[in-house]
């Protein structure tokens, strides 16, 4: 069965709304992405490093015929070359409204100076050579030091001319080398641009003011602006030079005679006065770039003309036989140092030395005195070899007196050495018998308290000896009281005592043996049986009553 559709026009609307919009979105976001795109791609500043980007504004109000640069403060509000330029990085300018170009910045080499030449600004007054002002046209005061800087210009070298490559510029740089003052010189500075001085006819003006300066630079390396200061140098070192170099130097004597000399002279400039000697001797003639020869006008003009002076004065007051002696040639030359000082140090020149090597007297005179001279100096010669020879007599004289002097202080030294030891051996000899002495006396002492010891020992061990004596003689004689006073008696009975403990057992004949006779001695006395020991009585009755063995150990 088939179901009829019917048309809603509702339907169809919302359908078409719903495709509408989204074409609508599409649309949008694909605008917006081309655009995006667009921008970054045509908008977009890429400055690398090193490099700046001139900006040139396309749109925008007309600049009037006395501006040639738009200055920063009105940065896009006119048309025309910008002053304000871009550095590294990344910037975003429409195309449409902007014109931009990569040029690489300015970079002052090492031994250089860039003198700024900005062609844009503000005209100079009247007479002014220099633009003091950032917002004046001309040449900078201000000079660039070896670096790298961000500047819109275009950089040649002081002795060439610019290569113009481009025509958006707003500068010159142009390079010089700096100013270098070497050890021994002084830099002589003369301000080109600067006030008028008060009195302009002096030959150093005060400082700050247009002209020669009185305060010198010393020796360095100065980065200096050639168009604000020029900077001259002055040589302050020792030079020397001989006074025949110029000629021939002579003068006639006293007596008519002409004299010849020859000398040297070692000068320099007063490094204090350097500004004032440049001024006044200088000539531009000589002068060899920055550095100035100042020393041949001081030859030329101070010293030879004063030398020459001095000699033809001073040299006309002596005759020409005072040029032969010495003392005459050394005061001459005495006086020619202490003049030429004199004058020249008034001139702001320092006379090192002024010597005079030679002098050449005229022939005529000079061999008859220098013969006399000869002779008198030989004759001096002969004195001299006398009072020499005599003085050598002297001489060994003295040595001799001296050596004899000599032996009879090493005799005596010896004398006094051998006595000196001599005193210090009796005094050893002395010492030790003196310690011999006494130790004698202390073993004496020490002897003696021995001695007495010993007797002292002895008298002791005899009474010991006599004291045990005695106790044994007092025993004996209470053991002989025992007996009666018989002594015999005793000693047999101390004789059985020593002999019983020897016997065991003996075989005897109890009727024929003498051995018996002392047992019966025993038994027969009443004395002896009342003080033997019932062991030993005992013992002699069984030996009595034994008649058949006897064993002795």
């Amino acid at each position: 069965m088939q179901t009829k559709r019917t048309f809603n026009p509702d339907q169809l609307r919302r359908m078409l709304k719903r495709g509408l919009l989204g074409t609508l979105v599409v649309a949008v976001l694909a605008g917006v992405f081309g655009a995006a795109l667009w921008f970054y791609i045509f908008c977009r500043i890429e400055v690398p490093s090193g490099h700046i980007a001139v900006l040139i504004k396309k749109t925008g109000a007309e600049i009037d015929n006395a501006t040639e640069i738009v200055p920063v403060d009105e940065f896009g509000n006119f048309k025309g070359l910008q002053e304000k330029v871009l550095t590294e990085g990344r910037y975003f300018y429409n195309p449409w409204n902007w014109e931009w170009d990569i040029v690489p910045q300015v970079e002052i080499p090492e031994n250089r100076l860039g003198v700024r030449i900005r062609l844009y600004g503000d005209d100079l007054g009247y007479g002014n050579l220099i633009a003091d002002q950032p917002s004046q046209k001309g040449i900078a005061a201000e000079v660039l030091r070896p670096g790298r800087y961000p500047i819109n210009a275009i950089m040649y070298q002081a002795d060439e001319k610019p290569r113009i490559e481009r025509d958006n510029y707003a500068e010159l740089i142009e390079l010089h080398k700096p100013i270098v003052v070497p050890a021994g010189f002084k830099g002589v500075v003369t301000l080109l641009s600067a006030p008028m001085a008060d009195d302009p006819n002096q030959l150093l003006v005060e400082a700050g003011r247009r002209g020669v300066q009185s305060e010198t630079l010393n020796p360095g390396v100065y980065y200096i602006n050639p168009y604000v200061q020029r900077i001259n140098l002055i040589d302050c070192r020792s030079q020397r030079f001989n006074l025949s170099n110029d000629g021939e130097m002579g003068f006639p004597s006293r007596d008519g005679f002409w004299v010849r000399l020859d000398g040297r002279i070692e000068f320099r400039v007063d490094p204090t006065r350097a500004a004032e000697v440049f001024v006044t001797y200088n000539d531009s003639g000589n002068d060899q770039g920055f550095e100035t020869r100042v020393e041949e006008e001081i030859i030329a003009k101070i010293i030879l003309p004063n030398a020459r002076s001095f000699c033809r004065l001073r040299g006309s007051d002596n005759s020409g036989r005072d040029f032969i002696l010495g003392d005459k040639r050394l005061a001459f030359q005495q006086d020619f140092q202490a003049t030429l000082e004199e004058t020249c140090k008034r001139q702001g020149i320092k006379i090192v030395q002024a010597l005079i090597t030679r002098i050449s007297p005229p022939q005529q005179i000079a061999s008859p005195v220098r013969d006399r001279q000869i002779a008198t100096q030989q004759a001096q010669q002969y004195v001299k070899q006398i009072e020499q020879q005599t003085s050598e007599q002297q001489l060994r004289i003295e040595q001799e007196l001296v050596k004899q002097k000599e032996a009879l202080v090493e005799v005596e030294r010896e004398v006094v050495k051998l006595t000196i030891q001599a005193q210090r051996e009796q005094e050893v000899a002395v010492i030790e018998a003196e310690q011999g002495r006494k130790v004698a006396e202390v073993e004496l002492a020490a002897g003696i308290d021995q001695a007495g010891a010993i007797t002292a020992k002895g008298e002791a061990q005899a009474e010991v000896v006599r004291f045990g004596n005695e106790a044994d003689a007092a025993g004996w004689a209470k053991a002989v009281e025992a007996y009666d006073g018989d002594g015999d008696q005793y000693a047999r009975w101390v004789m059985l005592k020593k002999l019983a403990p020897s016997f065991r057992q003996m075989m005897v004949n109890t009727a024929d043996s003498p051995l018996m006779d002392i047992f019966n001695e025993f038994n027969n006395s009443g004395t002896a049986d009342s003080v033997a020991s019932p062991t030993e009585t005992s013992n002699a009755d069984s030996t009595s009553t034994d008649s058949t063995t006897s064993n002795q150990e």
